[in-house]
């Protein structure tokens, strides 16, 4: 499994899908998102390590806390995997549309 599948999987999960959401508006720490999620903090935390794992967050010791952020670096290859779809898609629709005019011209 490619990091950017195992990212994709992690974030199949609506809860880790809502922590990492919230994460993008900037850092937070485990008491902070479970206020707002209907999960326990036990819970947030064990989808923060599976999110950390993947590679798309971060955490750091701040005071008695750690906090929690995206990891740009991990954003960022995620967004290049997508990205291929996106121009392979464009390629086949490009191929495809070559195909048509080829066709147009002889008949």
């Amino acid at each position: 499994m490619t990091n950017a599948t195992a990212m994709l999987t992690a974030l199949g999960d609506p809860t880790r899908q809502a922590i990492f959401e919230r994460l993008t508006d900037g850092p937070l720490a485990v008491g902070q998102l479970a206020d707002v999620l209907p999960v326990s903090r036990p819970a947030v935390s064990q989808h923060l390590k599976v999110l950390k794992e993947v590679g798309l967050v971060t955490d750091r010791q701040e005071g008695t806390r750690r906090l929690y952020s995206v990891d740009p670096d991990g954003l960022a290859a995620l967004r290049a995997h997508l990205d291929g779809y996106w121009e392979r898609s464009l390629a086949a629709f490009q191929q495809h549309a070559r195909k048509g005019q080829d066709h147009d011209r002889d008949h």
